[in-house]
């Protein structure tokens, strides 16, 4: 017995075939994605003025905290539980095994008894919040605040606290919006 295919059933044929192909490689590339932006990196909307001059409300930044340990100056996203029941981002002053003092008249901040050379801020440190001094950061904490010192709700007060490091989403690697404004951060 002969089977005869018909050029139309091979045209669908190679169309199924191809069909399948593209299906199955946007399956695969979907799998991809979602595993990278669930494990590796987040994209992350900043809300707020805590971090101006250098982040602002509708920013958006890709954060990873694939094998983070946290140092000064870093920029974190956290998740620790707090009043206001959001994500923050702030800026790591000082991890575990350090001492921070801050001289509200001055405005500045002391970390192991240094100044700190803070350029990025958008003024001074005036408010020393409800610490107690000097405050000690013991292992597997990190003390944060806002760059724009005068309007960050921040480690300096009670309600957030230390960061246990446990609750760091990761590290601002690289802000992509708005494009205009692309800046890396490593």
């Amino acid at each position: 017995m002969t089977v005869i295919i018909s050029k139309k059933d091979e045209k669908l044929s190679v169309f199924a075939k191809e069909l399948t192909e593209w299906l199955s490689s946007i399956v695969f590339a979907l799998i991809i994605v979602t595993v990278l932006f669930t494990y590796i990196f987040r994209i992350v909307g900043i809300r707020g003025e805590s971090m101006e001059p250098n982040f602002h409300t509708g920013d958006r930044v890709i954060i990873s905290g694939l094998f983070y340990e946290p140092k000064y100056g870093d920029v974190i996203v956290t998740t620790q539980p707090n009043d206001r029941n959001e994500p923050l981002i702030k800026r790591v002053i000082a991890v575990g095994g350090q001492t921070v003092m801050i001289d509200a008249q001055n405005g500045v901040v002391t970390v192991d008894g240094v100044a700190l050379k803070e350029d990025y801020i958008l003024d001074k440190t005036y408010v020393a919040g409800d610490i107690t001094e000097p405050l000690f950061v013991p292992e597997g904490y990190v003390f944060v605040m806002g760059d724009n010192r005068i309007d960050s709700w921040d480690s300096r007060y009670d309600e957030i606290g230390l960061i246990d490091e446990r609750y760091i989403m990761g590290k601002v690697y690289l802000r992509i919006w708005p494009f205009n404004d692309l800046k890396t951060f490593f």
